[in-house]
């Protein structure tokens, strides 16, 4: 695990403009077989929380989940990790308004579209319809955060807005909170409830 993230690492700082440094090298070791391209941290958490709550070690069969800092990286990180650079499988989640220049950046890298799947909104829109409001509120209400989440609700910018709605914007107004509960949530899902994008992802992989 430690390993797989110091890859993880290595390729960030790759993509940002740094040096490839281990990456190939460590790709080599690991057995990395498949790089999962997701849009930032809190997706990753979702991802590798609802891999472990279903008895996968990603690790273990070389699967190592890549957040890209934003959508519009896809080109770069499929530059970098596949046919044109570490030749690994690709896949990933990317948010409907960014699908046609994920399908491009692909593309252009000579990449298979098979393996990435489409959130609507975003993975956090996604998990919040799975649940439910009333369910993600008892999550809200269990980690503490039900005072701020009812003081939120009760601006004026965000009265008569859908409870839903209210919710996602809600997870990404502190720093760190949206990550905690991308993994939160995941794991509050039962397996009935995970979101088609969530769920083909984990079984394509």
């Amino acid at each position: 695990m430690a390993e797989m993230r110091e890859f993880r690492d290595t390729v960030v700082g790759w993509a940002a403009g740094g040096p490839e440094g281990p990456a190939g090298e460590l790709a080599g070791r690991l057995e990395v077989r498949t790089a999962v391209l997701v849009e930032g941290l809190s997706d990753l958490a979702a991802v590798e929380a609802l891999a472990t709550r279903h008895g996968r070690d990603l690790s273990a069969e070389g699967v190592c989940v890549v957040p890209m800092g934003g959508a519009m990286s896809v080109g770069r990180y499929a530059e970098l990790l596949g046919p044109p650079g570490l030749g690994l499988r690709l896949a990933g989640l990317c948010d409907e308004r960014e699908q046609g220049y994920c399908d491009r950046a692909l593309e252009r890298a000579g990449a298979p579209r098979r393996g990435f799947f489409v959130c609507v909104s975003d993975l956090e829109d996604e998990l919040i319809r799975a649940l439910g409001v009333a369910r993600v509120e008892e999550v809200v209400e269990a980690e503490g955060d039900l005072p701020a989440w009812q003081t939120f609700g009760r601006q004026p910018a965000h009265r008569g807005r859908p409870a839903a709605h209210r919710l996602r914007r809600f997870l990404g107004t502190k720093k760190g909170r949206k990550i905690r509960y991308g993994r939160l949530l995941a794991e509050a899902l039962d397996s009935a409830q995970v979101p088609a994008p969530l769920h083909d992802l984990l079984a394509s992989l």
